[in-house]
């Protein structure tokens, strides 16, 4: 009796040392997970990396680790849309074929667009806007925002691009924002969504912006619809010679394969 006594005694003592140590566990396996994230969102360049053919790809951080910065680069989703993307550094002729394909398909895509755009092309911005895209900061004078930690001189950087904007379109710029060259810092992210904004990287791109070394149609279309996948933020760059000859035929591509195009308002809802 006296060791059954004992052993009732021993039985629910040893419970709460086990539960104390799976707690001890389960607390650290957090903690670690949530230290992970942070040092991946911490890193400088965005960056992918691909599976299987049409698979979703996985980037520095989950789509769930970006949505508490307010960034995005892919819907979490199986829905077969796109959200297409093109990046504005300058100039130089091919914007006009982007735009009459993108309006043909009936299709709405954001341009992030730099201060010399705004300075040099206000009418293409103004066409932008009137055929239903959305104009995103891409800030000024495109530097690396990684090293810039300085508050006054990020906001610098944004405030400028909006009231360029706003000068030439008399409309308030989308807080859309996307880092030049996708390079970035966790800090970046944070003054980016106290200013307001949404961050915008991306699930799918390819070498286009290499105005001196441009692909060839096959190539660019190989790519553009191997690694096409659901919910995939696609980043073109509107200098591309290939861009504004081949997205008629791209539109039309990705339609037969049974996608559509979304805007990218849809992710941060």
């Amino acid at each position: 009796m006296k060791n059954y006594k004992i052993a009732e005694a021993i039985v629910p003592l040893c419970l709460m040392v086990a539960m104390f140590f799976v707690g001890r566990y389960i607390a650290g396996s957090v903690h670690d997970a949530k230290e992970a994230a942070g040092a991946v969102l911490q890193t400088e360049n965005w960056g992918l990396g691909f599976g299987a053919e049409g698979s979703k790809p996985t980037g520095n951080a989950s789509v769930q680790d970006m949505k508490q910065y307010n960034a995005y680069y892919m819907a979490e989703d199986e829905e077969k849309k796109l959200y297409l993307t093109f990046d504005c550094g300058y100039e130089n002729g091919n914007t006009c074929a982007i735009l009459d394909a993108l309006k043909k398909h009936n299709v709405p895509a954001t341009f992030f667009v730099v201060g010399h755009y705004l300075e040099s092309a206000p009418e293409l911005v103004k066409r932008m806007v009137e055929e239903g895209h959305t104009v995103g900061n891409h800030t000024y004078h495109h530097p690396d925002m990684s090293k810039i930690s300085d508050k006054s001189a990020f906001e610098k950087e944004m405030n400028d691009t909006a009231a360029r904007y706003r000068e030439i379109t008399g409309q308030e710029m989308p807080m859309y924002y996307r880092p030049p060259q996708g390079k970035y810092s966790l800090q970046n992210l944070k003054m980016a969504k106290e200013m307001g904004y949404a961050t915008f990287f991306w699930s799918l791109a390819y070498v286009d912006w290499n105005v001196d070394a441009q692909p060839s149609h096959e190539e660019a279309l190989q790519k553009l619809t191997k690694r096409v996948h659901p919910g995939a933020v696609v980043l073109l760059h509107n200098t591309s010679k290939t861009n504004g000859e081949i997205l008629d035929e791209l539109l039309c591509k990705w339609e037969e394969m049974g996608y559509s195009f979304g805007a990218l308002e849809e992710l941060c809802k």
